[in-house]
């Protein structure tokens, strides 16, 4: 009997971290064998130690999980949809900055420092900031994923 998909939802297993692909394989192994009915199995590198699992319940889960050497438990509850295409989806910093928000910045020679952005260049996913950890304004302009907002300016978003 095939099962269709009823309302499927994400279940979280923790995981030995590094080893979320080679349990991803024992999982597909005995899904297909056992015929489970588990609709996607996923892993993402800022998750790790974990991963996703879509099943219509956490029983599901456990059956296709359970008993291998580098899966250590099932996470209660589950993750919404639209939580997991948030993380699946992830927008250039570049699209959220804008005209005098305050960064910091978190990589390159000036980590750590505080910035005001003075202009941005969407094409190239450059920033213009100004530095104000200094005593004088020195603009540096800078990839715009070495950025982190911390303050978005008034009167924007």
């Amino acid at each position: 009997m095939d099962v269709a998909k009823v309302n499927p939802k994400f279940f979280v297993v923790r995981t030995t971290g590094g080893q979320e692909k080679n349990i991803i394989s024992f999982i597909e192994n005995r899904i297909k064998n056992k015929k489970i009915p588990v609709y996607s199995i996923i892993s993402l590198d800022s998750l790790k130690g974990y991963i996703l699992i879509e099943a219509n319940n956490a029983q599901v889960v456990y059956e296709s999980a359970s008993g291998f050497k580098h899966v250590k438990s099932q996470v209660p509850g589950m993750i919404q949809t639209e939580d997991v295409e948030k993380m699946l989806i992830t927008k250039p910093i570049v699209t959220e900055l804008g005209d005098n928000d305050i960064v910091e910045i978190v990589t390159g020679p000036f980590k750590g420092m505080k910035a005001r952005v003075q202009k941005i260049d969407r094409v190239k996913s450059e920033v213009t900031v100004i530095l104000l950890d200094v005593s004088y304004q020195l603009p540096v302009t800078i990839d715009a994923n070495y950025v982190k907002i911390l303050e978005k300016a008034k009167g924007e978003g």
